[in-house]
C-alpha cells in the first residue's frame, strides 16, 4: 500500500472529516461555513481541515482573510484504485465459490452443463 492510501485511509478514519469532505465536495466553502455545522470547537475543525489538506484530499484557496475548501477527488485516485483491487479479488473469489456450487449441484443431479 502506498503513502498517499495510508495518509487518506488515516485522514477518512474521522467521521468529522469524512463530514467534511461530503460538504464540499459539491461547492467550494470558507472554513467558517464549515465550523457551523459542526458543535466542536473551530480550532477542532481546523486541525481536522489541515489533515484532509495534508492528506491531498481537498484544495485550499486564499482569498483575502478566508479560506475556501473543496474536495479534491484526485486525492482518492490511489485509494480508489487500492479498494478496487481488493474488490476485484473478493468477486473472483466469489465467482469461483459459485462455480463450484453448480458443477456440485449438477454432480448431484446428474445434469450436464
Amino acid at each position: 500500500m502506498s503513502n498517499a492510501v495510508d495518509t487518506a485511509l488515516r485522514a477518512l478514519a474521522e467521521p468529522t472529516r469524512r463530514e467534511i469532505l461530503r460538504l464540499v465536495r459539491d461547492r467550494e466553502r470558507t472554513a467558517g461555513d464549515i465550523a457551523q455545522r459542526f458543535s466542536i470547537t473551530r480550532p477542532a475543525v481546523s486541525q481536522h481541515l489541515r489533515a484532509l489538506e495534508v492528506a491531498r484530499l481537498v484544495t485550499v484557496r486564499q482569498e483575502g482573510t478566508r479560506r475556501w475548501y473543496r474536495a479534491r477527488p484526485e486525492g482518492l485516485r490511489d485509494l480508489r484504485r487500492w479498494l478496487e483491487t481488493m474488490w476485484t479479488d473478493q468477486l473472483h473469489d466469489l465467482k469461483r465459490a459459485a462455480e463450484r456450487e453448480e458443477r456440485a449441484n449438477r454432480a448431484r443431479t446428474g445434469r450436464r452443463k
